[in-house]
């Protein structure tokens, strides 16, 4: 099914440079997974809940570093806890940061309506929340944190556009994320930004677009091997909106004799999803800083703490729309970029992706070439 428009979002969105992961292994530091959190000692305590981890392990591997260390940066002595794709899960630890007395809270929820529930009970003892990464629609959330999506989708559809150019008539399919994570609609949208027209002028052609429920990797491959069986094992295009789906689509691709003929789209930048970059079985990823979107909510969140909300407001001066809601959202989005084999090694030397890690065995000789070490 394709996806609905949910939101749109007005912002002045800042270029930063650094990158978040997918399939990115956890440093020493990623976390405890409990269901249960303790209360940290010492400074303004501040309660941090992630998502999940089984689609995309930034969250351990990236956001929860980051975050930690930025929030302590900013004096604060943040929990951060990750619900492990369980809304009860991420309810419960919710509930005992709120009791704890925590002077903000950051959530990434695993949908709206969890985020949505959680920012109300913070509300109601007058705690600030801030909503990261995603905006939780019909929420209550002071403030929003993330990148431009819209933007990432964008990026996807020209990347897409880019590699076929040569091909009119290319038939395009599209793998999108989970209906009910609003960034999934907000890169769709802006896919459909570019896509649309071409699709419209028969430059391209869509063969199918399909929303995967809880961005199930699995699922994905599974999907878009069906849709390419009903279209006669045919395809020149794929939207992925993740790593992580692009590498299920990849593995199918492969299985065909396609791989490496097909130019698919990412998202996240992960080693995995660099690796296929380098190896051309991806054509493209979407580098996003996590390391400045974590800094970014530090910054926020000292703010709330000391309860200057004019600060916070200089911080967060943009607007995304919440429709669900009827509001705006005060807003800091981030700006994402196109990564191609020609620049993987930019997202190497900004620290977030080891060498090591993406140019062993067969890409050795291509890391060489592009000067990545």
């Amino acid at each position: 099914m394709r996806l609905t428009k949910l939101a749109t979002v007005t912002v002045c969105a800042l270029s930063l440079v650094a990158c978040g992961a997918n399939q990115a292994t956890p440093p020493a530091s990623g976390g405890s997974s409990g269901t249960t959190t303790e209360a940290p000692s010492g400074g303004v305590k501040v309660g941090v809940i992630l998502p999940e981890t089984a689609t995309s392990a930034r969250w351990e591997g990236f956001d929860k570093p980051m975050i930690e260390a930025a929030m302590k940066a900013q004096g604060l002595d943040a929990d951060v806890q990750n619900a492990q794709g369980d809304v009860q899960k991420f309810t419960t630890l919710a509930d005992g940061m709120i009791s704890q007395g925590v002077k903000v809270l950051v959530i990434a929820a695993i949908n709206s309506e969890v985020g949505s529930s959680v920012a109300a009970k913070a509300k109601a003892r007058g705690i600030p929340t801030i909503d990261y990464d995603r905006l939780n629609l019909g929420g209550s959330s002071d403030y929003y944190v993330s990148f431009d999506n819209v933007k990432v989708g964008e990026l996807q559809g020209q990347g897409l556009a880019d590699a076929l150019k040569a091909k009119p008539g290319a038939q395009v399919i599209e793998i999108e994320g989970a209906p009910t994570d609003n960034n999934a609609t907000l890169f769709h949208n802006g896919q459909q930004n570019v896509l649309k027209p071409l699709y419209d002028a028969g430059t391209l052609k869509l063969v199918r677009s399909q929303a995967i429920d809880g961005w199930d990797n699995q699922k994905g491959g599974v999907t878009f091997e069906q849709i390419l069986t009903a279209n006669g094992g045919k395809v020149d295009g794929v939207v992925a909106a993740n790593d992580g789906l692009a590498g299920a689509v990849i593995t199918v691709l492969r299985k065909n004799g396609l791989n490496g003929k097909v130019p698919v789209t990412g998202q996240d930048a992960t080693p995995d999803g660099l690796m296929a970059v380098l190896r051309g079985d991806q054509y493209m990823t979407v580098f996003k800083p996590i390391k400045d979107e974590a800094e970014a909510t530090a910054k926020l969140a000292a703010a709330l703490a000391k309860g200057d909300t004019a600060a916070a407001d200089q911080i967060a001066n943009g607007t995304s729309d919440d429709p669900k809601g009827n509001r705006k959202v005060k807003s800091l989005l981030l700006e994402p970029q196109l990564t191609t084999k020609d620049n993987v090694k930019t997202v190497v030397e900004q620290g977030y992706v080891k060498a090591s890690e993406i140019c062993g065995g067969d890409l050795a000789a291509v890391c060489s070439q592009l000067g990545i070490s």
